[in-house]
């Protein structure tokens, strides 16, 4: 699974999570105690920050084609990746898309991506 964004253990389990100054939204795709329906396959939970234990930001990162990226999704055999390398004319030679201004993203087969890893920021 990749991932690129909060999480937070509470009560012994992980869960996607949102900080929200003293608050934290923790999320889940099926209900449990405690858990609202946000809309279908969606659950939320606000618990006060002190009751986390643990919250860290994650990224999911690899290498393709040679270069740096941000894994960003995943579908099937295929990765959204975002070029970190921060050279314009090497994102236009892999054939990336400008998202935003300096902020290039294309999809990757995903067999052919490389150094896929998990880091916690």
């Amino acid at each position: 699974m990749m991932r690129d964004g909060y999480i937070a253990r509470y009560l012994g389990r992980e869960y996607e999570a949102s900080p929200d100054g003293d608050t934290v939204r923790l999320y889940r795709p099926e209900p449990a105690e405690g858990f609202e329906e946000v809309r279908p396959g969606r659950f939320v939970r606000v618990v006060a920050a002190a009751e986390i234990d643990d919250l860290a930001y994650v990224r999911s990162t690899c290498t393709w084609r040679g270069q740096p990226f941000i894994v960003l999704a995943e579908h099937d055999a295929w990765l959204r990746v975002e070029y970190t390398g921060g050279k314009a004319p090497v994102a236009a030679e892999l054939g990336l898309e400008e998202f935003d201004y300096g902020v290039y993203q294309g999809w990757a087969p995903k067999q052919d991506v490389t150094d896929l890893r998990e880091s916690r920021l």
